[in-house]
């Protein structure tokens, strides 16, 4: 039986903290910086976490569940 492969895009974009956490980087902070306010631009900085509705969807995708 061959393994299940770990959804590629899905590694690159989400992380796993060490408490078990689900953490994503924010949109939108690439390119096009000039017309975004400083305010903005510092609330994208941050790490989010995934919402809850989303987690099984994600740890699927990680296979870390199921």
């Amino acid at each position: 039986m061959p393994k299940v492969k770990t959804n590629s895009s899905a590694k690159k974009r989400f992380a796993l903290t060490a408490t078990g956490l689900i953490t994503f980087q924010h949109a939108f902070k690439r390119h096009i910086l000039t017309k975004k306010s400083k305010k903005r631009k510092r609330s994208l900085n941050k790490k989010s976490q995934v919402h809850s509705t989303n987690q099984n969807f994600v740890k699927r995708l990680l296979r870390l569940r199921g």
